[in-house]
């Protein structure tokens, strides 16, 4: 396979980290005007008009596009749909002038190949440019660990498994590799990196999080390079996307039984904090991403901020959160991207629709998510602007940040995709970072008498739904939005890593088949798939073990002479019983499409070096337990790990 054309990076020694993909610069073509736009040249000069003039500064073409933009025009920008609403008659593409698209979880082409994918956005592109000023689409999808919605991209370990590695780099190789495969494949832009400080384990979106401690998020904020290159000055290659991180502030610190969305906890529940908390813990990794990263877009949240210094009981949604969003995040941090709503989020704005559209778009949100209602949408924020409610100045500043984004894309010199890179989308190369991230992502939690690493002539048992579901250890978030069990992607199962080293390693899923008579037993435990507050504790999932696996590790502990447990999740999980059974326990997480990886350690190719990234809960009632708590007494303390040699 033809190996990713990544370009040039930052630093030398960062080439031989990418597994020996070839490190080449694309040309962009000076002036090029995109098909369809060349009825918009200076017909009296012969030269292209100034926005469409690549030579000129991307600020002196924003400005001049701006100048030509009517309102109908910029509030068109400023509108985001999902495929499906426009799928079926893609006229509305053009006639409601939409400055981009999106694919939600699991929203995909059929067949969902590479191929396929390119050509849907390239129709969506064509479109876009059919416009009067031939304004091309940004199209975003939620690649939060890979080209996730693609069956065949490469599956990296959660974020939650990537702070394990305590390894920036690695974080930053992960993310170039994944800017590659979604970039060839059309989309230009990703809802990723999650930078929330995970505070809570109940929180079903805890794998999204690096970790407990804002230090280490923002160590990890090297995905953001991998997605964009360096600064913005790559962003118009195609081995970059503009990144998002998310989400903006707070929604991994909400309080349990705050959410007012459903069933939910904790997600989309109320941050309730004193301003410094929020400022050293959840605001810190924002100014990181602004200011020593330059991401290009951010996610506000769905969560509220109630500040105790005026009293609880008043909570602001952060969609409506002027000071946060344009007087903390805009003006005092610095940010100059754009802001892009979640999925609906300006709906849970107190008010009628008129009310909530005016208030996200002063509060300082430029582009809004709103998924199957653009047209109403669109004639909201008309009519408020025309009312005198939306200051134009409001507007333009919205729609001059999001034609930076697309004029710093390269879109309007090639609005349609490079292909160039879609052969080693899902390759062995990219596999193999995969594969290590997976193995640095290890923690080893106890091992008593050295039972680890294994030896390749013990005999080997093992039991275990998580073994050999590739489902299970990739998690939410894979081709569908909440996940699901079984051969969801291709890949490799922990069982099938384990038997790269063990041929004959026996494997009973429920371990109904005797153990009597092995060396070892292997019982793999965790979760089943979910994503978002589908997964927060009291919300139908408990950080307990199930009745089954703990009765697998009983079955097979009291059976072998050596018994290793490994819990596959996206969070701890609660195992002071079980702990005393086990000569050994590994933290696998959700390791993605790669479970090669975790064999890797287990047989001590590689040594085992993960560290926790949250603290370890004794029971379920400690939650939450961070470092730093003034009584402090976890299971396992944040950043332990046990280590191995090679």
């Amino acid at each position: 396979m033809e190996p990713t054309r990544f370009g040039p990076t930052r630093r030398p020694r960062r080439r031989a980290l990418l597994a020996g993909a070839v490190l080449a610069a694309s040309a962009l073509a000076a002036g090029t005007v995109p098909l369809g736009a060349a009825q918009a040249a200076d017909r009296a000069g012969g030269r292209p008009l100034p926005y469409l003039d690549a030579r000129l500064p991307v600020q002196q073409r924003v400005t001049d596009l701006l100048a030509r933009m009517t309102l109908d025009e910029k509030i068109g920008q400023m509108t985001q749909a999902e495929r499906n609403a426009v799928d079926a008659n893609r006229a509305q593409i053009t006639d409601l002038g939409l400055g981009s698209l999106l694919s939600g979880g699991g929203s995909t082409p059929t067949p969902n190949t590479p191929a396929a994918w390119a050509d849907m956005v390239d129709a969506y592109q064509e479109r876009a440019l059919a416009t009067r000023l031939h304004i091309p689409l940004i199209y975003g999808v939620d690649s939060v660990h890979g080209h996730n919605n693609l069956v065949g991209a490469t599956v990296f370990p959660h974020n939650i498994a990537m702070g394990a590695t305590r390894d920036p780099d690695l974080v930053e190789d992960a993310a170039h590799i994944t800017a590659a495969e979604t970039r060839a494949t059309g989309p230009q832009w990703v809802f990723a990196p999650c930078v929330c400080v995970a505070r809570d384990d109940r929180w079903g979106r805890t794998y999204e999080s690096y970790g407990e401690d804002p230090d280490l998020v923002s160590r990890m904020e090297t995905a953001v390079d991998g997605f964009q290159g360096d600064g913005r000055r790559d962003l118009a290659r195609p081995d970059r996307v503009l990144a998002t991180v998310k989400h903006y502030a707070g929604d991994g610190d909400t309080a349990y039984g705050s959410s007012t969305s459903g069933s939910y906890k904790l997600d989309q529940g109320v941050t309730i904090t004193d301003r410094e908390h929020f400022r050293t813990v959840d605001l810190a990794p924002y100014v990181t991403a602004v200011r020593k990263h330059d991401v290009g877009s951010i996610m506000p949240s769905y969560s509220s901020v109630d500040w105790t210094e005026d009293g609880i009981g008043n909570p602001v949604k952060m969609s409506a959160n002027k000071e946060l969003l344009t007087d903390v995040l805009k003006q005092k941090i610095g940010f100059d991207g754009f802001l892009i709503s979640d999925w609906d989020a300006i709906n849970q704005i107190p008010g009628d629709y008129p009310t909530q559209v005016r208030t996200a778009v002063n509060a300082g949100l430029d582009m809004f998510m709103v998924p199957y209602s653009a047209g109403k949408f669109e004639q909201a924020l008309l009519a408020e602007v025309q009312a005198g409610r939306v200051p134009t100045a409001r507007i333009d500043d919205a729609v001059r940040r999001i034609l930076r984004a697309k004029f710093e894309l390269g879109l309007f010199e090639h609005p349609y995709t490079d292909r160039g890179n879609a052969p080693a989308i899902g390759s062995a190369a990219h596999r193999a970072v995969a594969r290590r991230a997976v193995a640095e992502s290890q923690v080893l939690l106890k091992n008593a008498d050295r039972a680890l690493p294994l030896k390749p002539h013990q005999k080997i048992y093992v039991a275990g739904a998580n073994a050999d579901d590739i489902g299970n250890q990739a998690g939410g978030w894979t081709v569908t939005w909440q996940g699901q069990s079984g051969a969801a992607i291709p890949g490799t199962t922990i069982l099938q890593g384990i038997r790269q080293y063990a041929p004959d390693a026996a494997y009973s899923s429920d371990a109904s088949a005797p153990a009597a008579g092995y060396d070892v037993g292997i019982v793999v435990v965790g979760e089943t798939p979910y994503a978002e507050g589908m997964g927060d504790v009291g919300n139908g999932h408990t950080l307990d073990l199930s009745d089954t696996d703990r009765a697998t590790i009983d079955r097979v502990c009291a059976a072998v002479p050596t018994c290793v447990v490994l819990d596959v999740a996206g969070r701890p999980q609660i195992i002071t019983g079980e702990l005393p059974k086990a000569d050994a326990f590994v933290m696998s997480w959700l390791p993605g499409s790669e479970g090669a990886g975790v064999a890797d350690v287990l047989f001590g190719k590689r040594p085992f070096t993960g560290k926790l990234p949250v603290s370890w809960p004794r029971s379920e009632a400690q939650e939450p337990i961070n470092i730093g708590d003034r009584h402090y007494d976890p299971l396992f303390a944040y950043g332990f790990g046990l280590t191995t040699r090679r």
